[in-house]
């Protein structure tokens, strides 16, 4: 699953991707070829499962981000269709928003919004008249899909986000085969200077009843201290946020909205050789969480035991666990459920 982060020129898009990576990707500036790294996903539960369970190490989840390259201001300007074409290929969005100096966030949020909805707009024009052609045959499929498309191109010409309509799960495979960015899952974010990471500001303001009327959720952060932060070293990291004010980096909030806006959950798996989190799509059945470990695990997966981490915090012990009888035995029909902390049993 990939994660693009997306803006207008100059809204520190890399400098966040740098922050997320922790400066581990050599970055192209200026460059029409997106950055792409592997974030670690900073997590509050994990660390608290090894206070508990203490490990050799300690492994977070991971997440793929792809910092595309800025859209450039207005829809004839050069290069944007190469820049939308990176976005079409993103699994949801991360819109990056200038959030500071002289900025006007709202007409930024609606030069982006219109530039992605008309490029939408063409590709459903086209999509619309051949899957007419193809409908003529008396194809069912065909003519589902000219039903969608008619639909999209209807929403689309209104100013509409193709995301602003309800569809099923048929219907969103269909819409995921044109890769129309306005159908992509989308999380804002404020990028704030260093002296307004409270949000107070009013142009936070302004994306957060963006994100609310879009019906998605807004982050602030600021994109130079995160990334700045990500450089240090423990000891000088604690310093520098005790200086700031800050308990921790917002990097986790970020992180957790991230996993979110792409419809993943978190499961654990704990040992004294290592305590590592494993991101899942939400709902996902047990045998299905096994082969993200390994595929013989799901092969020959038996059950899995496990109990929610909350159970831990609470009761101190895997032992206490076993004695309050929270300890659960699942089968195969089993949907993995958020903060899990599992074992598989398996034969192969």
């Amino acid at each position: 699953m990939e994660c693009g982060l997306i803006g207008l020129q100059g809204c520190g898009k890399t400098t966040l991707f740098q922050a997320l990576t922790s400066h581990a990707v050599p970055v192209q500036v200026g460059s029409m070829k997106p950055n792409v790294g592997i974030a670690p996903m900073p997590d509050e539960r994990l660390e608290r499962i090894a206070e508990f369970i203490p490990p050799e190490k300690l492994i977070p989840a991971t997440v793929q981000v792809v910092d595309i390259p800025g859209v450039p201001s207005g829809s004839g300007a050069s290069g944007l269709n190469q820049v939308l074409a990176h976005i079409r290929t993103v699994d949801a969005l991360v819109h990056v928003v200038n959030c500071w100096g002289e900025s006007d966030p709202a007409a930024d949020l609606d030069s982006m919004d219109a530039e992605l909805v008309l490029a939408d707009l063409v590709v459903a024009e086209g999509a619309v008249d051949k899957a007419k052609r193809a409908a003529r045959s008396g194809d069912a499929d065909a003519r589902k899909r000219l039903a969608v498309l008619e639909r999209v191109q209807e929403t689309l010409s209104e100013e509409q986000p193709v995301r602003a309509v309800d569809w099923d799960d048929a219907e969103r495979a269909i819409l995921k085969s044109y890769g129309f960015m306005s159908a992509k899952p989308l999380l804002y974010v404020a990028n704030v200077s260093e002296d307004a990471v409270s949000g107070d500001s009013s142009a936070v303001a302004a994306v957060r009843e963006a994100a609310q009327a879009a019906g998605t959720t807004a982050v602030t952060i600021c994109a130079t201290l995160e990334s700045e932060i990500a450089e240090m070293d423990e000891a000088d990291r604690a310093d520098m946020m005790v200086s700031m004010g800050i308990d921790r980096p917002a990097i986790g909030v970020l992180a957790a909205a991230m996993n979110h806006v792409l419809g993943l959950s978190t499961f654990y798996t704990a040992g004294e050789k290592e305590v590592r989190a494993w991101s899942i799509p939400r709902g996902a059945p047990a045998p299905e969480a096994a082969g993200t470990i390994h595929s013989d695990i799901q092969r020959g997966f038996i059950r899995a035991e496990c109990y929610h981490c909350d159970d831990l915090f609470e009761l101190k012990s895997e032992r206490a666990i076993k004695e309050a009888g929270r300890l659960r035995s699942e089968g195969k029909a089993y949907e993995m459920q958020d903060g899990d902390v599992v074992h598989f049993l398996f034969n192969v």
